[in-house]
């Protein structure tokens, strides 16, 4: 599978406001998010390493207590097992890589 049309996935709705659609490598899985104003994700950690690009809107994202607003062209790396939050500050899409991969996704 080297491509894959990404608007033909299934959209899943993981949490309110943030619907994704999941491609998974054999050690990375991808999600394109649209997200809605003001839908969250609660504060978390994980053992994957997270990178986040914003492509349309704008985001507020906290790691380790350090807050940020996320807007097209900034990138959030989030490494493995460090606490972070997310917050839609507008209507807008995003990328998300994992690795290793979560097959559980999607």
């Amino acid at each position: 599978m080297p491509f894959v049309d990404t608007n033909g996935l299934k959209v899943v709705e993981r949490l309110p406001g943030w619907k994704g659609r999941y491609v998974h490598s054999s050690s990375m899985t991808f999600a394109h998010y649209d997200f809605a104003a003001g839908a969250s994700i609660h504060e978390h950690f994980h053992p994957e390493e997270e990178v986040y690009e914003v492509i349309e809107g704008e985001l507020e994202m906290t790691i380790e207590g350090e807050t940020r607003r996320l807007k097209p062209g900034l990138v959030a790396i989030v490494p493995a097992n460090c606490r972070h939050s997310v917050r839609a500050r507008t209507n807008g899409r995003l990328l998300v890589v994992d690795h290793p991969g979560r097959p559980e996704f999607g």
